[in-house]
């Protein structure tokens, strides 16, 4: 039997499976292949070969072998629960991003983090026995008697009624399973259960609610180590936290999910929002107001009505009905109509900060993370489809520039056309090329997300990953040919026919709000300058003495328009000195008789015991550079 490997033709024993593969491809590293990969497909090691396969291997250290690794411990918990509470039923067990979690139905048996001990002990013990992950695939009638004492798996098996299902099996439990998974438990020797939660089943809340419990695994100790460490700093780094302690935002029983934004936040918020609006002047946006609540047949006809109107707040003025705009889309289609276009003024890029609204579930909200009222950074842009590839190329470039400024790196991810589209195909494949080509020309790799479009068009997804590892969707490049077409947008075209023209929807940060939670995790709350809401603490040594240069010093900054303040209260000297570190202040100054016979500050940045001594222009120079530069201090 013939296969490919590493882009040569090489023979093996018939009927080889990923074992006899990785030991005559692989000889050094087969002991370190938990996967087979067939083409782009990932199967399990003792899944069989056939003639003409493109083999290679998942190797341990590499992200799918991670996520195999993680939901192969999903199982091997599963299997402890079952040993540990005899009756419990199963619901989904998947690998997610950094670990794993099942949901189980514990009859109602409560669950805490206290039994965590006694299940890892359990799951240990099942570990060692090295029992081998099997594959079986069988008929809805065969894994109907399997499983006909949980209504959970019942109901999946329903929906695969004709088609052939698969059921995995490691020592005495068995799952409706998809896979792929590892070789077997034995490798599984480093994983922490972290977390329990209530789960409703499949996320609706008119079915029962379950227990999900959350782990991660790895491959080695160290690494688990490192993960648990990373945990701890996150917590230490909560928004919700350090909103409180250093006066950025609250929210109130009044208004679950309304954030209220306190002084020192409207200071970063706006910081924010001066920085967005300087970028998008620069790279050619219009920025545009849209009303916040609009009639429902704008909403009809945009197609909202009919597929969010759950999620949308509604009300009725003068006796017909309007909503409150989950999306700022339909609005600029308005502002695009609100003239007659022509080809010359395209691309016209629409930019707005727009307050949106949209009806979450009370369980899923969490701090700035998820809220029902938010700041979404759109932009529209209306283009002629021959535009497409330079205006992505143009918007990528602004991308760089936005988050290289607060350190976060990126990768990207092309979702192309779904099974349901509209549009022809011709259009997709020229559009999900124009994307791709983007990326290329601007030095970024990409991967694919196939089927994963929205049925109007193709996207880009810009997955960025904090100083805590962790991964945020928060750019979007999405290309639209229906809302232009529901609302019959046209342009005069060099002929002087009418044309269509195409939209594209792009957001940098998503949500202003969430974006400020993600950087107030991971900068811990110790903003950069630029972002800080006191940028300058003025600390005399003793007010009487020197109070009058402190002041000095204060008039003078207040009048560049740096945010200092002075502290001269009665607390000794190290204390205001602590004081300005727990408010993670950029920059300390104390003036002393020294200082203030020299025309000089001493100042300390966060985080450091050093004092620098410098005079009051050199440091107004620092102080400015640190501002403009964004710098981290």
């Amino acid at each position: 039997m013939k296969v490919i490997y590493e882009g040569k033709e090489v023979e093996l024993p018939e009927g080889a499976d990923g074992f006899a593969a990785a030991k005559a491809l692989d000889p050094e590293q087969k002991n370190k292949d938990v996967g087979l990969k067939i083409g782009d497909v990932i199967y399990d090691m003792r899944s069989p070969l056939h003639e003409g396969d493109v083999v290679s291997f998942v190797r341990v250290g590499s992200p799918e072998a991670f996520e195999m690794l993680n939901h192969s411990t999903s199982h091997l918990m599963a299997q402890a629960l079952r040993h540990l509470y005899p009756g419990c039923r199963f619901g989904f067990g998947p690998a997610i991003e950094e670990g794993f979690y099942y949901d189980v139905d514990f009859g109602g048996k409560v669950i805490t983090e206290s039994d965590f001990p006694a299940i890892e002990a359990e799951m240990k013990k099942c570990a060692k026995e090295n029992n081998p992950f099997i594959r079986k695939d069988v008929d809805a009638a065969e894994a109907k008697e399997i499983f006909k004492d949980n209504p959970y798996k019942e109901e999946l098996i329903a929906e695969h009624e004709n088609e052939k299902l698969s059921l995995y099996t490691n020592g005495d439990f068995v799952d409706f399973c998809r896979g792929p998974h590892i070789p077997s438990t034995g490798m599984i020797k480093h994983f922490k259960l972290l977390s329990v939660a209530g789960a409703y089943w499949r996320g609706n809340s008119d079915n029962k609610q379950l227990t999900r419990i959350y782990g991660t695994s790895w491959w080695s100790e160290e690494d688990l180590k490192n993960h648990l460490e990373v945990l701890e700093r996150r917590k230490a780094n909560d928004h919700r936290r350090l909103g409180r302690e250093l006066g950025l935002f609250f929210i109130s029983d009044y208004g679950p999910g309304f954030p209220f934004f306190l002084p020192n936040g409207m200071i970063v918020m706006n910081s924010l929002l001066e920085y967005w609006r300087e970028v998008h002047r620069r790279y050619g946006y219009l920025e545009i107001q849209t009303p916040t609540m609009l009639s429902r047949k704008l909403w009809e006809i945009s197609g909202h009505w009919d597929h969010y109107k759950e999620n949308m707040y509604t009300t009725k003025i003068d006796g017909n009905d309007f909503a409150i705009k989950p999306m700022n889309c339909p609005g600029a289609i308005l502002a695009y109509q609100s003239s007659i276009r022509s080809y010359k003024d395209l691309p016209l890029r629409f930019a707005e900060l727009g307050h949106v609204h949209r009806h979450e579930a009370s369980g899923a909200l969490n701090g700035l993370f998820r809220v029902r009222a938010f700041t979404q950074d759109d932009a529209h842009i209306l283009l002629r489809p021959d535009q497409i590839e330079d205006e992505v190329k143009n918007i990528m470039k602004l991308f760089d520039e936005v988050y290289a400024v607060f350190g976060l790196s990126y990768k990207i991810v092309l979702s192309t056309r779904p099974d349901s589209y509209i549009g022809s195909v011709e259009f997709w494949d020229k559009s999900e090329a124009a994307l791709a080509q983007a990326c290329k020309d601007s030095g970024h790799e990409y991967s694919i997300n196939p089927g994963d479009g929205a049925f109007y068009g193709p996207k880009l997804d810009f997955k960025l990953k904090d100083s805590m590892g962790r991964t945020w969707q928060c750019g979007t490049i999405q290309l639209d040919v229906n809302l232009p077409h529901r609302f019959g947008c046209t342009y005069v075209d060099k002929d002087g026919s009418k044309k269509e023209p195409v939209m594209l929807h792009r957001v940098v940060f998503g949500s202003i709000e969430r974006f400020l939670g993600i950087i107030i995790e991971n900068y811990g709350g110790a903003f950069p300058t630029w972002l800080a809401p006191v940028q300058v603490n003025v600390l005399p040594v003793n007010a009487a003495a020197h109070g009058d240069y402190a002041k000095e010093i204060y008039d003078r900054l207040f009048a560049e328009n740096v945010r200092v303040k002075v502290d001269d209260s009665d607390e000794k000297l190290g204390y205001r000195l602590r004081n300005s570190q727990v408010n993670k202040v950029p920059f300390t100054l104390v003036v002393g008789d020294k200082e203030k016979e020299n025309r000089q500050v001493t100042y300390r940045i966060y985080g450091s015991e050093k004092q620098i001594t410098v005079s009051l222009d050199e440091f107004d120079q620092i102080i400015h550079h640190s501002i403009d530069s964004k710098a981290r201090y």
